[in-house]
């Protein structure tokens, strides 16, 4: 069945409704992923051990996630997109469900291996508002959806930080599974699905070697400043992942039914959109990661707030950015993507100027973070919409996936570099003193490295360089008076 039989039978009142679904799915990925940030100083007391073996429950959903974005956008093409999502939708629900009653570190991180396979809702839910939405509106609905990683953040760093201080890390667990499970249903009721699955058989050879190449890359990179950038296991995953990628590649040339079309990757828009997302997604990180440990740092280091001070600090970024997201669609409707992405790389640019200069005062953060939020909204909109337009609609999930795939990788970048400046760069504070007279002093100091003002200042200026690669690419890209979003 074509593509224009099925959208005669999408209405506008079903059309509005899986916009509103899919942006509530991304609303509540963000939100879940984004509260455990602040909480992980209580997970190292909660289970008595050590941040290097805490930072697994980050890792191990970055882990799962980025394959589960790869795989479960092609899977949406070959299967149809709905009942793939119902399916994540589900496992996702239950796995947030259980995570507020994990007794110990081990349960936990597996916990979050299973919330990881859930992440792949965030590229099939792209992949199903391209397929549902007319062309002239698609510009407006894929803002909306980029702006649920502000509002999903936002709504974290307050709400989500305040029910951790307040109550404790399980009833942030406890009180978000009710409306995971409401995802699942409304999405059963409610969404459709308008295109024809694709008939083919699935590469399992191919997903499994996409899949060890990505789990080694993402764990050298995750892991390259605990182990040791020259380790001998750090080294042998980044190796590893070459030859995957590399073995991967060469598959998937001579596969009859490759996971991943390669010649996608010779439309060069589609290419620029993947290599535009990873350095603007790695740029943006630079600052994420780093605002809210100078917000909470204790001073000389930081402003020593609380992580309910700092997320609501941190708010007017993220109101900013939603504001901006349907404005960042109407100027990728009007002038196309390449001004969008543009628009946005040049704010966000003034938003690292800004740090680099002056970040002395709570004022100085909260002015360099709205312009950021700014900045991403139209960045986001204008990869996306470019993607998009450049890929044809039965293999919108595949493309998205792909796309998601090479931003998770920036997302990593970005910590794995700042947490290498960290380290190389840091101030000694006191934390605490003991009452005990040593070296003619009352009291002993207990002291502790914290980021200095270098780490800082290098890891913003990296985010440069990184924005300015973003922009040499996106110059080249080529703007087209009509699309290839159709079934070709």
């Amino acid at each position: 069945m074509s593509n224009k039989t099925y959208m005669e039978n999408i209405e506008k009142g079903d059309i509005a409704r899986i916009v509103a679904l899919m942006a509530f799915a991304g609303t509540l990925i963000v939100y879940v992923e984004t509260m455990i940030v602040p909480a992980i100083p209580v997970f190292i007391t909660f289970f008595n051990t050590t941040y290097n073996n805490v930072s697994w429950i980050l890792t191990a959903y970055l882990i799962t996630g980025t394959v589960a974005a790869g795989i479960f956008g092609k899977l949406g093409d070959v299967f149809g997109k709905r009942k793939v999502f119902l399916i994540l939708s589900l496992i996702y629900a239950i796995s947030v469900s259980m995570g507020g009653f994990a007794t110990s570190l081990d349960e936990l991180i597996v916990i979050r291996i299973i919330q990881g396979i859930g992440f792949g809702m965030y590229p099939l839910a792209y992949a199903i508002i391209n397929d549902v939405v007319p062309r002239s509106r698609l510009a407006l609905a894929q803002g909306l959806m980029s702006a649920t990683f502000a509002v999903g953040a936002g709504m974290a760093l307050v709400i989500g930080a305040y029910i951790t201080e307040a109550y404790s890390w399980q009833w942030s667990y406890h009180a978000i599974a009710p409306v995971a499970f409401a995802l699942f249903i409304l999405s059963y009721f409610f969404l459709k699905d308008n295109t024809a699955p694709a008939k083919e058989k699935i590469d399992f050879a191919g997903v499994a070697i996409m899949a060890s190449g990505l789990v080694m890359l993402i764990f050298g990179l995750s892991e390259g400043n605990t182990y040791g950038w020259l380790s001998p296991l750090i080294l042998f995953s980044f190796v590893f992942s070459i030859a995957a990628f590399y073995a991967f590649i060469k598959y998937e040339l001579a596969s009859r039914y490759a996971f991943i079309d390669m010649h996608l990757l010779k439309s060069r828009n589609i290419l620029i959109a993947n290599f535009v997302g990873l350095l603007t997604m790695a740029g943006m990180y630079f600052l994420f990661f780093t605002v809210p440990t100078l917000l909470q740092d204790p001073a000389p280091s930081g402003f020593g707030k609380s992580i309910f001070t700092s997320g609501l600090i941190m708010l007017p970024a993220t109101i900013l950015a939603m504001v901006f997201a349907p404005v960042a669609a109407r100027v990728t409707d009007a002038r196309g993507p390449k001004i969008s992405i543009l628009i946005g790389l040049s704010v966000s640019f003034i938003a690292f100027i800004l740090l680099i200069l002056d970040r002395s005062t709570i004022l100085d953060i909260i002015e360099a973070a709205t312009v950021l939020g700014t900045g991403f909204s139209f960045v986001l909109v204008g990869i996306i919409n470019l993607l998009l337009i450049s890929t044809p609609k039965s293999k919108s999930g595949e493309a998205t996936g792909m796309n998601t795939v090479f931003r998770e990788l920036g997302m990593t970048i970005a910590p794995a570099l700042g947490g290498t400046y960290e380290t190389m760069y840091s101030v000694r504070v006191i934390i605490g003193l003991i009452p005990y007279r040593f070296n003619g002093l009352p009291f002993i100091p207990i002291t502790y490295g914290f980021p200095s003002a270098t780490a800082y200042n290098f890891t913003y200026i990296t985010g440069i360089i990184f924005l300015l690669f973003a922009v040499l690419l996106t110059t080249l890209i080529v703007e087209k008076k009509g699309d290839n979003n159709e079934n070709i």
